[in-house]
């Protein structure tokens, strides 16, 4: 703002850049003989709204005051040395929240002859020798950066090499627009690096929780939520399949990864994960949360169908029932979450043939045989039951057959029908789907063949 002082006729102008954001101008006028006016610019520090924005920062984005503090400090200390500093120059400010008041001074190290390279005369080029042990640590001297340790004690007796002394600067209440704009970009940055470790300390304790949102935006099929503090995304391959979502929704989802970029902290958050459902069941179930009963395998298909092995560290506690609920509340409650995703609870067994067996339910296994040399399981079924132990497309058997982490194999009272881990059930499953087509269509051509009239009279005659 364009400050005038006038004595009759203008005499001069007094051009001021103020930052906003830190300071505002304090006018003082006093009158003298002849009616002289003489006016004075100071500049204050707004401590009150200092203050404001300091615990608004601590208790919206979890900034600590210091953090701030520290940054303005930065920030004021680039501004000095951007207008009035020297190349090399150390400058720091001590900045006194109570008054508004910065002080700035200068830092040397102190340093001996042995911890310097030599020096080159002008003209001389320098020549490239094979480097001693120790001679990287080895500092060119500077003498606004450093001061010799006999110069040193003179002002501090104690001192020793490597140690900093201080020295004094004279206050400056006029900065340039280069320098103003210097310390907005420092306090910007500070205040952004403070706001990533906040976040990084946050959300990294919460890596492998599930996380309440609300939906931002959508882009190309990911899913950026809302969490708060920070801004998660939830990629599409890790959606369920079927899931549709619209903008202000709130959501909940896994936390599964906390990465640091030089972009920011990415939140990566998934529905489809299996943990996904075991979290769900420690909130359902007190005695999953508890640790009485343990989940101990998870095997999940996103959208259509899961299966989770649980057992009791207690004989008195029923697993199955625990995760179920009182008239299958809880286990409804988790389903409803996924979207109606399917969920097969069975009990966990140290036996590998009656876990088999379990993880093959609903379908009535006869009689499992083991091979524990190549971790396979052959399981024989009556006939009726070999299209629910494969289930449709192989999902059962496959399901199971990551339950359990053996490879299964299905066959028949007969011993002809066999399936192998599901793979097969699926490929059976499409050529028998194919066959049905290729029938259906050859039926259809025939039907509509007969409907000719040359065959129409045919068959009349």
């Amino acid at each position: 703002t364009p400050v005038y002082a006038y004595k009759k006729l203008l005499t001069r102008v007094i051009k001021i850049d103020i930052m906003r954001e830190l300071s505002v101008p304090l006018l003082k006028t006093d009158f003298f003989n002849n009616n002289l006016i003489k006016i004075t610019i100071e500049y204050m520090l707004d401590v009150k709204t200092i203050r404001q924005t300091l615990s608004q920062l601590e208790e919206e984005r979890g900034i600590p005051a210091e953090k701030v503090i520290d940054a303005i400090e930065h920030a004021l200390a680039a501004a000095y040395k951007k207008d009035y500093g020297k190349k090399g120059q150390i400058i720091r400010t001590n900045f006194d929240i109570e008054t508004g008041k910065a002080e700035f001074y200068q830092v040397k190290i102190a340093v001996e002859e042995r911890m310097l390279k030599p020096e080159v005369e002008e003209g001389e080029e320098e020549i490239k020798t094979k480097i001693e042990e120790g001679d990287e640590d080895l500092i060119r001297f500077n003498p606004e950066h450093h001061i010799m340790i006999k110069e040193a004690q003179k002002i501090k007796k104690d001192i020793e090499p490597g140690e900093e002394i201080i020295f004094p600067l004279e206050q400056k209440d006029d900065y340039g627009r280069i320098a103003a704009q210097t310390a907005k970009q420092v306090i910007i940055q500070r205040i952004r690096e403070a706001e990533k470790i906040s976040v990084m300390e946050e959300y990294g304790q919460k890596q492998g929780e599930i996380v309440n949102g609300t939906i931002q935006r959508m882009e190309r099929g990911n899913i950026f939520v809302d969490l708060g503090k920070a801004t998660g995304i939830l990629p599409y391959d890790e959606q369920i399949r079927g899931e549709h979502f619209k903008q202000g929704d709130r959501i909940r989802a896994y936390l599964f990864a906390v990465e640091d970029t030089p972009r920011g902290i990415n939140l990566k958050l998934s529905r489809s994960h299996p943990k996904f459902i075991q979290k769900l069941f420690e909130m359902e179930a007190p005695e999953i949360a508890a640790g009485t009963v343990e989940i101990m395998s998870i095997a999940r298909e996103a959208g259509s169908r899961s299966k989770i092995a649980v057992v009791s560290h207690e004989e008195n506690i029923d697993p199955v029932g625990s995760c179920v609920g009182q008239r299958g509340v809880r286990v409804t409650t988790v389903m409803s979450e996924l979207g109606g995703e399917k969920i097969d609870i069975i009990e966990w067994s140290d036996d590998p043939a009656q876990f088999i067996e379990d993880a093959l339910s609903p379908a009535q296994v006869r009689e499992v045989e083991i091979n524990e040399e190549e971790k396979k399981s052959i399981v024989e079924v009556q006939e009726d039951q070999l299209s629910l132990a494969i289930g449709k497309g192989g999902q059962n058997v496959r399901l199971a057959a990551k339950l359990t982490g053996w490879k299964i194999d299905i066959k028949g009272v007969g011993g002809e029908t066999i399936i192998e881990d599901g793979e097969d059930a699926r490929e059976k499953d499409a050529d028998g789907e194919k066959a049905k087509d290729d029938v259906t269509e050859e039926k259809n051509v025939k039907e509509k063949t007969d409907k000719t009239p040359e065959k129409k009279k045919n068959k009349e005659k």
